[in-house]
Order: structure tokens, then C-alpha cells, then sequence
């Protein structure tokens, strides 16, 4: 398992979410020693990114699930090989790496085949044929690096040795029944062998022993086309280490071969596993080239993901795949939900404004100042979540800690968040649905399952042409989804109220609970700006009258 740390706000991120992602990462990357990674859960609102991009920071990786998957293991990430080099090279790689196999690719990093342990004792042991070099295109580079040679002359047609093997070990009159033009011939120090071997026009002469080759020699090969090189073996070593040198392309294996990707998840992993009895498996990347390869003691020594959850402790509104990991803290500011943990955790809940405010105040408490960057995040989430502290849920701490961290980022509190709210609050160009989901939460309140929507504009009036296929679509999607009650609160940040649109079953729970009436699904609440503070109470405590 890689040794990280994922820190996520909730699904369907607003800018409190995202911003104290980034920003507790960072601060965790300033004190810890595991590294911290920010994710988010959803596509990000154009007021984030304009936070964002106004302060130059990039947005968080998206990420929609904890369960496992191979990227999150340590397998192995052996760069893989060229299928021109040598069974000797493998070998070496193999030993070097203990791994029982190496992925063979192209010159575009794409897969091959593979090279096992197997292949290469099968071909070593197995009776091989005699002219094994020019089925298998053996290049002279890899005869020379299998057998420590050094090359004496090469001629032009060192691409490939047509003919068979020979060891010249017999007597010079026999060496001439033997060897043909285009042989490769292993012999010793005796001139008139090699002389023979020469005139016969072998493709390559093995002199063993490192033996001083005669210069008349070496011209009459230059004559007749024969390669000389020289090795430090003896012959019969030489003649055991030669077939070592074909390329492993000859010996792949390039069928029913199982890849896994990155992305893949290891449950599915272990499955296709548990069906075959490979040693290892190539692992290829979004690219289809190899990454490394992998292996049942991988999956073996897998350990939980490591999640902190900053701005929710609601498992609906938490990331997928919960069960593959280990939540080891809770950072946020609203109502203690329904998310357990193994064992004991750091857990901070305090009734601010934002979950921001308490980020920045737990890098002043440790004596570390944020960067002008993260000072900035903090500083557009906390004007977003307290609507510049126009909404109830605002506090004292959001107000000190916002005026600190707005001098560390250099910015002036009311102009930026005139600018924020313009760019984010717009709601041109948008279809219903991403208008409904860019900041939407579902509760669990007593046996009512209700979904709430706030989206902040300073433009009612834009929305009236859309009204009507917005009620549509809550509509479908409360019925789809078993919903009693879908809430949309069109909140004017500058009016201080809040438009609501509420479908469902239950509807007329909207109406008690704010003490309107809904006229065509609609109603206007004057004063109402926070979801939390304004919204979840009122709602909670008419349904527990009901009951």
C-alpha cells in the first residue's frame, strides 16, 4: 500500500469543501511525515474555481471511491524490457529485481509479451537445435555481451549468423566435413583450424580463451566475410553460455496473457487471480503502456486507505468504498451524523461559520503561518460559507480568523467577495441539473429522506424562465429516487432571503416548517441564508412533531 493520506470533503463540493481539503493537506504535509493528497468528490462550482484561479492553485483529483485499486498498491515497478535483448540480460534482470518474469514491450511502450523463469530454463534445457542463432536473429551485440567478448573484426553482415553451431574440437581434417559458409564455429588457438574455418566462410569465429588471433588470419577473414571475436571462456563453456544470447523475443510468451490496469479494482484483481496460476501479472497505465507487474503478495500485504474528512461526518454525503478505508480524522462544523469509525480518532466540530475557519485557526495554533495561497482559499471559503457574514451560523472566530488570513493573502474581504459572488453566482449557460447539484445534500431525518439544494445567486429574476423544467426535473428525480422532500434554495446573498422550491410527497413539511405558502411548488423566506442553521432545524423539529 502506498503511504498517503487522502483528505475529501463531501460529494457535490461547494467552496468550504474543496478549500479545507487543500489547505488541511497542506497543513498535514507541513507537519506530518506521510504525504497528504486533496481529493474532491464532484465536479467543482464556478465560484471555486474562481477562488481558485484567482489565487493560482490547482484544483484537487478527482476521486469517487476509496475501494482499492491497483494504483494504490506497491507493486512492482520494473521498467520493462526490449524484446531484442538477451536470454542471459533477462535472466540477470530477473535475479536483480527477484521477480519471475518481465514484461517485454515496443519501441511505444506497448505490450508484447512475456518473459518468465520458465521460458528461459525450458529453452536452456531443452534440446536446442544446432542453427538456434539465425532462427532466433541473434545480433552480434548480444553474442558479445553473453560471452564477455570483444571484437577482433566484424564484417558488414553482422545482422544475422545463417548457419548452424559448430565447436571446432576435432582435428582440421574433420573441421572441414563439418563447417559450412555461414557457420558459427567455436575453436581454439590452432591456426590452421581457424585457417579452415575462415576459408570455409563461416559467418562468425569464436576464438576461446582470449587466444592472440594472427594477423594473417584476421585478413583473410576480412576477405572472406568471417566475423572474429574473442572470449575469456574456455569452449565448453562458450558452447554452454552461446544459446544464452538469443533475444527473448524468441522466447516469449505473447497468448492468453492477463493484464491489470491501474484503475482496476483490486477485488475484481484477486478474483481473476484466484482463477489462474500465474506468478505475476503486467499492470498497464491509462495509456496502455506497462507500468510495472504485479502479484498475489501484493494483494497479500494490502492495508486500508488512510482518509481524513474535512466539512461532513454524514456517510451519504461521503466518498464510495468507505469499508476499504481507515478514517483517521473528522475536521467540521456541522451536526454530528452517523459515520463510525474502528477506533479512536481526532475529531474537531465547532459550531463556526465555516469549515475554514477552522483550518486557518488550527494553523495558527501551531505556530504556522499559511501560505499566501492557502491563506486565500481559506479566506474565498469562509466569505462563501458565512455569505460575508450575512449568514446566522457566522461567528466571532469566523471573523477573527478571516481578518488574519485576508492580510496574509492581500486581499481586501468586501471587494473579493463582490467579485466572487459575480463570477460564481451566475447562472448563465447552465442546465437544471447542474444547477440543482453543484451544492446538494441528502438527510436522513427520523424516517423522511430529504435532499436540499442551496444555490447562491444575486439574480432571481434570471431563474424564472427555468422555473418550471427545474420543478420537472425535482420531480423526476424525487420519484426515481424515493425521495419524501427535494428542497432548492435559490439564495440572494445581497436581499438576504432565500427562494424555495420544494417538491415530493411531503412537501407541505416546507410549508410548516418555514411558515409560507407554496404557490406552484414555490415560496419566498425572507432572512433565510444558511442550510444548516436555517433549514436542517426547522425541518427536523416539525417532522419529530409529526411523529
Amino acid at each position: 500500500m502506498k503511504d498517503v493520506i487522502y483528505v475529501t470533503g463531501h460529494k457535490n463540493p461547494d467552496s468550504d469543501s474543496i478549500c479545507a481539503a487543500i489547505a488541511y493537506s497542506d497543513f498535514k504535509n507541513k507537519t506530518g511525515k506521510i504525504e497528504a493528497v486533496p481529493l474532491r468528490l464532484g465536479e467543482i462550482s464556478r465560484e471555486t474555481k474562481f477562488i481558485l484561479d484567482y489565487f493560482g492553485v490547482k484544483e484537487p483529483q478527482l476521486k469517487t471511491t476509496m475501494k482499492l485499486q491497483v494504483s494504490d498498491l506497491t507493486f512492482d515497478n520494473i521498467s520493462p524490457i526490449s524484446p531484442d535483448i538477451s536470454l542471459k540480460k533477462a535472466w540477470s534482470l530477473m535475479k536483480e529485481n527477484k521477480v519471475k518474469s518481465l514484461p517485454v514491450v515496443d519501441e511505444q511502450g506497448k505490450l508484447k509479451g512475456l518473459a518468465s523463469v520458465s521460458n528461459l530454463v525450458s529453452t536452456y534445457i531443452d534440446n536446442w537445435d544446432d542453427n538456434i542463432l539465425a532462427k532466433s536473429k541473434t545480433k552480434i551485440d548480444n553474442i558479445l555481451d553473453t560471452l564477455s567478448a570483444r571484437a577482433i573484426y566484424l564484417s558488414k553482415n553482422t545482422s544475422s549468423f545463417p548457419g548452424k553451431i559448430v565447436v571446432a574440437a576435432m582435428l582440421p581434417v574433420s573441421a572441414e566435413e563439418y563447417i559450412n559458409e555461414g557457420d558459427i564455429v567455436i575453436c581454439g588457438d590452432r591456426k590452421d583450424t581457424q585457417s579452415i574455418i575462415v576459408e570455409a566462410k563461416a559467418s562468425l569465429m569464436i576464438v576461446a580463451g582470449n587466444h592472440v588471433v594472427d594477423e594473417k588470419i584476421i585478413e583473410k577473414a576480412k576477405k572472406s566475410g568471417t566475423s572474429i571475436i574473442l572470449t575469456p571462456y574456455d569452449s565448453f563453456t562458450t558452447t554452454r553460455l552461446i544459446v544464452q544470447s538469443i533475444p527473448v523475443s524468441y522466447i516469449l510468451n505473447d497468448s492468453d496473457i492477463i493484464t491489470f490496469n491501474t484503475d482496476d479494482y483490486v477485488d475484481e484483481v484477486k478474483d481473476s487471480m484466484i482463477k489462474t496460476r500465474y506468478r505475476s501479472y503486467p499492470v498497464l497505465d491509462e495509456s496502455n503502456r506497462v507500468a510495472g507487474t504485479i502479484s498475489r503478495y501484493h494483494l497479500i500485504a494490502k492495508d486500508k486507505k488512510k482518509l481524513i474528512l474535512v466539512d461532513h461526518n454524514e456517510k451519504s454525503q461521503t466518498i464510495d468504498g468507505l469499508e476499504d478505508a481507515e478514517i483517521i480524522e473528522i475536521i467540521d462544523h456541522h451536526r454530528l451524523a452517523d459515520i463510525q469509525t474502528g477506533s479512536p480518532i481526532y475529531f474537531r466540530n465547532q459550531p463556526v461559520g465555516s469549515s475554514c475557519t477552522i483550518i486557518g485557526s488550527i494553523f495558527f495554533e501551531n505556530g504556522i503561518t499559511p501560505s499566501k495561497e492557502i491563506a486565500g482559499l481559506l479566506c474565498g471559503a469562509i466569505i462563501s460559507d458565512t455569505l460575508l457574514f450575512r449568514s446566522p451560523t457566522t461567528t466571532d472566530v469566523d471573523r477573527e480568523i478571516l481578518a488574519k488570513l485576508a492580510k496574509i493573502a492581500e486581499i481586501d474581504p468586501e471587494d473579493f467577495a463582490t467579485e466572487m459572488f459575480k463570477a460564481g453566482t451566475s447562472l448563465e449557460g447552465k442546465t437544471v441539473s447542474e444547477i440543482f447539484n453543484q451544492d446538494y445534500k441528502v438527510f436522513h431525518l427520523s424516517d423522511y429522506k430529504i435532499g436540499v439544494s442551496q444555490v447562491g445567486t444575486m439574480d432571481l429574476e434570471g431563474f424564472e424562465p427555468m422555473k418550471s423544467e427545474m420543478i420537472d426535473y425535482m420531480e423526476g428525480k424525487a420519484k426515481d429516487e424515493n425521495f419524501n422532500i427535494l428542497l432548492l434554495l435559490l439564495t440572494d446573498i445581497l436581499k438576504g432571503g432565500s427562494k424555495l422550491i420544494a417538491v415530493g410527497p411531503n412537501k407541505d413539511i416546507v410549508s410548516k416548517a418555514f411558515g409560507v405558502e407554496l404557490v406552484d411548488n414555490c415560496a419566498y423566506a425572507p432572512g433565510v441564508l444558511s442550510r444548516k442553521k436555517q433549514v436542517i432545524p426547522p425541518l427536523t423539529s416539525t417532522i419529530e412533531n409529526l411523529d
